[in-house]
């Protein structure tokens, strides 16, 4: 449904005679006709349902958590321009290179990676509110690209979006002067207590924040981000594997085109529509995806013990590849406390069952790799498996 604009826009000056136009959005809540959005909402609702009752069978809610919250960290960079994939981070995690200078882009998604577990680990002491957002975007920038653009601080100068100047830019958010009053409504109806449906109210918040641009760098990424920890504040979602990154990565085009809209056409149910049908998708991938890992998990637990004498010694090795799935040996020896020659000789018998691979052909300082739990990640990703 068309609305029109749902903000107003201030003529500003830019160089020379150039002027141009400054979008200030409408507070929260708008209208919204939810016989339009009422199928989508039911379905999505039903999928986090499924998701939160499989996540209640999983004991190994921290060792999954770890690789999701990976998984995302990639995806959402990869919106943003970033090339690295999931296999070159655990393969940078599973190094251990300390004081050897790394990729821009991996840096970038391993700070991703810090702001996530910031965010969640703060979540328990502290309600979600501008604070903070300005605290995990703090650790979000805390890499090569992002240090010289005021990290935890919002702006205080113009942005734009596309363009090289606000004179021919797609888009101009909010003025520095006036970007803390449009903030200031945001955090209000993060937390005001009404009957708007929770993944409306989480699609409404993204796309204001999205919006109101406020800060310099990682808009984007802390916009993506938002939609999870506010679910998990809610306690709507029973633990953060909602990441709806990889939807928006895969229509990516279809996804800023519908946050363009409702800017100037103020069609808010296209959007919404969009936002559930993501949720749908990502909740149902997100619950089948647990379910094969749970699998993975038991299956090779019962193989590595069955082992007879070398039992014990193989499901200690196995159990650190499901708490981080690319490991080497010296790493092994350091986290079982097992000899180098049992470390080896259990790491050779998972290779022998199917269940670790190596890396590569070289014999010294070799990584190997969780194999079936990784490319299970991985299937939705377009990454090469082992």
């Amino acid at each position: 449904m068309k609305r029109g604009i749902q903000g107003f826009l201030t003529k500003a000056a830019g160089a020379g005679t150039e002027s141009y136009d400054i979008y200030y959005p409408n507070p929260l809540p708008p209208e919204i006709n939810y016989s339009e959005i009422k199928k989508s909402l039911e379905m999505a609702n039903h999928a986090i349902g499924e998701l939160n009752g499989i996540v209640g069978l999983i004991p190994d809610f921290d060792i999954i958590n770890y690789i999701y919250i990976r998984k995302e960290a990639v995806m959402s960079s990869q919106i943003e321009g970033t090339q690295s994939t999931l296999d070159d981070l655990l393969k940078y995690e599973a190094a251990e290179t300390a004081g050897v200078p790394i990729d821009d882009d991996i840096a970038e998604v391993s700070s991703y990676v810090a702001a996530m577990n910031y965010g969640l680990k703060r979540l328990d002491k502290l309600p979600l509110s501008l604070r903070l957002i300005r605290e995990i975007h703090k650790v979000l920038l805390t890499n090569n690209r992002g240090k010289h653009k005021t990290p935890g601080e919002f702006r205080t100068s113009q942005n734009w979006i596309g363009g090289s100047r606000p004179g021919n830019a797609m888009f101009v958010p909010p003025s520095p002067e006036n970007l803390m009053s449009a903030l200031g409504d945001f955090e209000k109806f993060m937390n005001a207590e009404d009957e708007i449906p929770e993944l409306v109210r989480a699609a409404l918040l993204h796309h204001q924040f999205e919006t109101i641009h406020p800060f310099l760098d990682g808009n984007g990424r802390i916009g993506r981000l938002l939609i999870t920890f506010y679910l998990t504040a809610l306690g709507f979602l029973y633990s953060p594997y909602l990441y709806l990154s990889l939807f928006f990565k895969k229509h990516k085009p279809l996804y800023y085109d519908y946050l363009t809209g409702v800017r100037k056409d103020g069609d808010w149910e296209a959007w919404l529509n969009f936002f559930l049908e993501g949720v749908l998708e990502t909740a149902t991938d997100a619950k089948n995806i647990l379910m094969k890992i749970r699998l993975i998990f038991q299956n090779d637990r019962d193989a590595a013990a069955n082992l007879g004498r070398s039992a014990k010694a193989t499901s200690k090795v196995l159990e650190q590849f499901r708490k981080k799935p690319m490991l080497k040996v010296g790493e092994l020896i350091k986290k079982t406390g097992l000899t180098r020659p049992t470390v080896i000789s259990s790491v050779k018998r998972l290779i022998g069952m199917g269940i670790l691979s190596p890396l590569s052909e070289k014999k010294w300082g070799q990584t190997y790799v969780y194999s079936n739990y990784v490319n299970t990640l991985n299937a939705d990703s377009n990454i090469v498996c082992y």
